[in-house]
């Protein structure tokens, strides 16, 4: 498989960049959120920005380190998962949630100082323990709550990252303090664009004079090869915009806007809610009407 700098190359310079040692105007947040739906890559990131952290070495991808290699094996004391079934006190027998005894067990840690730069990684895990977002139901108000304070003010050398598939899962408080990342699925079936690229080129600067031009459009290729074909290959062609143009703040924030747009086109299909509609609906969203 490629490496996460192949694979995320506008991502790991921005946090390479960021984290450099001797860059103290670029540094990251001390609340980091990642979402999109490959959770495994996302964890796999969160313990990439936690190497580059605690590297001794500057950092490099192939550095061998004690700390980068303890990282990369997941054994590393200061680099911590809590879930559900992560970090759970010996006395804490609950088994859905990640309980307020964990977050004081948290707090607790924190107050001992460290050498390292602590990381502390909140997901979800299933029943077979596979990495799974985090969400509102398994991080509940009241354990997130008790731990605020600490995510406004936490103690030196300390970051804390979160997984989750979509930001409204999370508790708002805990977004508004965080630094957000979108990690864009990289699946491997075929990421071709090329039935709607003629369509979707520079549809950004379009005005709103060309939506029913666009939808229609859109309706035609549906027609001629299926919503789900024609649906996947809008959305590889916006993660393929929004790869190139990432550190485009304004741009940026317009394409993930439209891959939710898409998203949601895709659940209203599932629905049964008729074609038309949905395309639509997804044309307004995509020309902010």
């Amino acid at each position: 498989m490629p490496s996460l700098y192949d694979r995320y190359p506008f991502l790991m310079r921005y946090f390479q960049n960021g984290l450099a040692h001797d860059n103290e105007a670029g540094r990251i947040s001390h609340c980091i959120l990642f979402f999109g739906s490959d959770l495994p890559a996302q964890y796999e990131l969160a313990l990439e920005v936690a190497r580059l952290l605690n590297c001794k070495e500057g950092g490099a991808q192939d550095c061998e380190c004690l700390n980068c290699r303890w990282i990369r094996e997941n054994k590393h004391p200061a680099v911590r998962t809590v879930s559900r079934v992560d970090y759970k006190p010996v006395d804490d027998k609950t088994k859905t949630v990640i309980s307020v005894r964990q977050t004081q067990e948290i707090k607790n840690d924190l107050m001992v100082t460290s050498d390292y730069h602590r990381v502390i990684i909140f997901c979800d895990k299933d029943d077979d323990g596979n990495i799974r977002g985090i969400n509102y139901r398994v991080f509940q108000e009241e354990a997130a709550n008790s731990l605020l304070k600490t995510f406004e003010e936490p103690p030196s050398n300390t970051t804390f990252i979160f997984l989750t598939k979509d930001k409204t899962d999370m508790i708002s408080t805990i977004v508004s303090r965080s630094q957000c990342f979108f990690v864009p699925a990289q699946p491997e079936e075929n990421r071709d664009y090329s039935l709607v690229s003629e369509l979707m080129d520079g549809y950004t600067a379009r005005g709103k004079n060309e939506l029913w031009a666009f939808k229609d459009r859109l309706l035609e290729i549906i027609k001629e090869n299926g919503f789900d074909p024609t649906m996947s290959q809008v959305e590889n062609y916006l993660n393929s915009l929004l790869k190139s143009n990432y550190l485009n703040g304004q741009l940026r924030q317009k394409l993930l806007h439209d891959l939710k747009a898409v998203s949601l086109a895709k659940r209203e299909a599932e629905l049964e809610i008729q074609t038309p509609s949905v395309i639509e609906n997804l044309t307004f969203a995509l020309f902010e009407v």
